[in-house]
Order: structure tokens, then sequence, then C-alpha cells
């Protein structure tokens, strides 16, 4: 066994109903409370050990949160009931350092996570996180590289998690792009890009995330942990002269029911949210590209002179009168983690513009 297989039984093992602890690797520890093989791990490890040393392999540093792992020293916030969905719990958000991906990390530090922001612009994430961790006075966010496309990055952007706290509890497979168009015009390029990211990209996450749940879950069958994708509207119904999106997001809640069928076994659930237009995003709110701009440049909207007209017709279309945001996502994201009885769903979050039948 190597450090990444080793984490996440130790996360497993020192469960407690709830959640496992933090585990760090240090290549050598000094004094190590427990030390043994890999294959005498679960025989001896027993419940409070907060450091391990495995033969050839290196040491384990144990805590409560991050901070208590790595030095004993954390301001580690306590919660019961519906506060603890993901309290100290380790989450991660692909496309987490801008739109709806930054509102949803900055909903999980507010409900106590510890948080990976992952993304491609991973200057932007680790600026989120240093930001996020300064706010709260403790570590609870990491900023990671990944390209959800690539499988080697997926998996390094795995690891790199796994060797940092040992496990995952909730993975938000968030990462999306949508370039619209005639399916007369649109190119094959920009077609296999949105299918990349919105659909294969969820798969490749998947593939390596589940194992590591799988691990966790292992020493007593009863941890419980959740993948769930941030789908679209455009998942439930077809989208006009943008059906390489919605194509994608179809896609992805077949994907979502069969890896809901397959990891129960492994008390991993996986939903998909499905959220509203996020008019408040740079999609949408850009000043120069977004599509509010560039609704009013083509004259799509019949009569609107300026953005605010556009984003009037718009929201006008929502029965709420508003667009989602961060938070309504979030809520929803908690609500499948906190149910027990639940997994393959798509929830939607539209403000009733799209219901379900």
């Amino acid at each position: 066994m190597n450090k990444f297989e080793i984490a996440p039984l130790l996360r497993g093992l020192s469960f407690d109903g709830e959640k496992g602890d933090i585990v760090v690797f240090r290549e050598q520890i000094e004094n190590a409370e427990l030390s043994c093989s890999a294959d005498e791990l679960a025989e001896k490890f027993s419940a409070g050990i907060r450091s391990v040393s495995v033969d050839g392999v290196g040491g384990f540093l144990l805590g409560e949160d991050y901070d208590d792992a790595l030095n004993g020293t954390s301001n580690v916030r306590k919660a019961s009931g519906r506060a603890a969905v993901v309290n100290n719990k380790v989450c991660v958000v692909t496309g987490g350092a801008q739109g709806f991906g930054e509102g949803i990390v900055r909903e999980l530090i507010k409900n106590g996570a510890l948080v990976f922001v992952a993304d491609m612009n991973v200057v932007g994430a680790k600026k989120l996180a240093t930001e996020l961790n300064a706010q709260e006075g403790r570590t609870v966010a990491f900023g990671v590289a990944v390209n959800v496309t690539d499988e080697a990055s997926v998996k390094g952007m795995v690891d790199e998690i796994v060797g940092t706290v040992g496990g995952i509890d909730l993975f938000v497979s968030n990462a999306g792009v949508l370039k619209a168009g005639s399916v007369k015009e649109m190119s094959l390029k920009d077609f296999e890009f949105v299918t990349d990211v919105n659909y294969v990209g969820f798969f490749l996450c998947t593939k390596h995330v589940a194992p590591v749940m799988e691990a966790m879950n292992k020493p007593t069958g009863n941890y419980f942990t959740d993948i769930v994708s941030i789908s679209s509207k455009s998942a439930l119904e077809g989208s006009n002269k943008n059906g390489a999106y919605a194509g994608s997001k179809f896609g992805s809640v077949g994907l979502v029911q069969s890896f809901a069928k397959e990891l129960v076994a492994d008390n991993t659930k996986v939903n998909t949210v499905c959220p509203g237009n996020f008019f408040d995003g740079p999609l949408w709110s850009d000043p120069e590209r977004g599509l509010f701009v560039q609704y009013l440049n083509t004259g799509k909207v019949p009569g609107a002179k300026t953005v605010e007209d556009v984003k009037a017709f718009y929201e006008a279309q929502v029965p709420m009168n508003r667009g989602c945001d961060g938070e309504d996502v979030t809520k929803a994201i908690l609500y499948s983690v906190e149910q027990k009885y639940e997994t393959g769903q798509a929830i939607p979050v539209t403000g009733g513009q799209v219901m379900l039948n």
C-alpha cells in the first residue's frame, strides 16, 4: 500500500459517525503513537490516535481539522444536527475560482467545511483560498490545479487532495462551459469542447474520486460520501440553439443515475443539482462579453435599449423574478448530502422556470 491508499483508510478507521479525521502525510514522524506495517493498520488502530508511522511508507498526523492535525492548535468549529452536514468535512469544488463555483465554495465555508478550490485558474483558486483562510482565522481552503478534460490532471488533483488531508467527503463537479450556436453552424470542435468539459469531465472526476470514497467506507461500512454534479435547467428541457450544452447536461444526468446505482454499494450517493440562470455571474453580466451585452447588441430582445432592459426581460421569465445564485445551489447540495435516502436524483433549482413532470 502507498500513502494514497493508507490515508483514506486511516480516515475511515477514525470515523466517528459523522466523518473521519483529517489525515496529513509526512515523510517521517518521530515518536508516533502507533508504528506498524500497512497490513496491521486495521488491527492495531484505535480511536483517539493522533499519529501513525507505517513501515516503508511514512507518517500520518490526525486531527479534527487541518490545523489540529498539523500542530494540535486549531479553532475547530463544533456543530450538530443539520449544521453538521459538512462541518469539518473535506469538500472539493471544480471550477471553484469564479461564478457558481465560487459561490458554492463560499457557502460551504460558511457551513464549516474544509474546501479545495479546484480550477484551471490555479492562481485565482489559491487567491480565493488565501482570502477565505484569512477571513476564518484557520485553514479552511486550499487551491489546487485541475483540467477536468485531462485524466492525468484529474488524477493529480485527487492525489494532491488525499496527500494533503486524507480523503474526500463531498465532491462537487461544477466545472462547465457553454458555447451556443445553431446545429446548422456549430463546428465539431466547439461541440466536442462543450461535451469534453461538461460530460467527459464529470466521468473522469467520478472515476478517480470514487475509489477514495470506497476506501474510506471499508473499515465501518457506514461512511456516507457524496458526489454532486452541477448541471442546469437545460438538463431538464431542451435549449434553442444551445444543443451542445443541453445535450451534455442531459447526458450527465444519465451518468448520475448510472453511477448512483453502482456506487451505492460503497455508501457513495450521486446526485445532480439543476440551477437556473446565474444572471449575476460573468457568463451573463460581463460588461464586454456577457450574454446581456451580446443579446442587446444583436437585438435578440425586442425593444431593449439597455443591458438592464435585457436583464429584466430574462428575469421576467422566472416566476420568482430573479436569477439563481450560489446560496440557492448550495442549499440543494446540502440537502442531497443530509438526505441519506436519496441518490440518482436531479434536483431543480430554477425559481419555478422549469418544473418536473
